[in-house]
């Protein structure tokens, strides 16, 4: 199957499974739409999986990334099957993976940077970051200062799918490019 047709094929699933224009909702920016996109469905649906996992790795090529990281819960699948495609991909050279908690844990070594052992740091490490939805991109660019603090490098980030309304921009600002795999004007507006 060619990158076209994956993401053609992804957008299908999204549409059926994680997509509705039916009603107002309040996203997690504060801000109103009548776009929802609730990934989590396409992101447990086996074939959806894989292709987000592909066409993420897609992504990655030729960057020399060390790590994919993201914001805890949105991330959590999305690193766990994009690190494994990474090693089938090319075995010699694949991507590990973390996750960056909201907020410490109260108990255990309180960290906010899960999935390296005592001896791994993100210090001087290539990294990208994803994210499921991308709006305003304000919960990625915590993530992003967070991972920045510990001495990565933070290469771009790769989002399941842009909604086009400020992300883009802010995460210029910061230096990072967004690169989304599927993007709001792809799916049809409100009647």
């Amino acid at each position: 199957m060619t990158h076209s047709s994956q993401q053609d094929r992804l957008c299908a699933i999204v549409r059926e499974r994680s997509f509705s224009n039916d009603r107002e909702i309040t996203l997690a920016s504060g801000r109103k739409s009548w776009l929802y996109f609730n990934m989590k469905p396409t992101m447990m649906d086996p074939e959806g999986a894989h292709l987000i996992a592909e066409l993420i790795v897609d992504k990655l090529q030729g960057e020399q990334v060390d790590y994919v990281g993201g914001l805890e819960m949105g991330a959590v699948p999305i690193v766990s099957f994009v690190a494994p495609a990474s090693f089938q991909r090319d075995a010699e050279h694949p991507v590990r993976a973390f996750f960056v908690r909201k907020a410490a844990k109260g108990h255990g070594t309180q960290q906010r940077i899960e999935g390296l052992t005592g001896d791994e740091s993100l210090t001087g490490k290539r990294v990208v970051m994803v994210e499921d939805v991308t709006t305003t991109g304000g919960s990625v660019i915590n993530a992003i200062q967070e991972v920045r603090a510990l001495g990565a490098e933070v290469l771009k980030v790769v989002t399941i799918l842009d909604r086009q309304e400020g992300a883009r921009e802010a995460l210029a600002d910061i230096d990072v490019p967004l690169d989304p795999v599927l993007t709001a004007d792809m799916f049809p507006k409100p009647a």
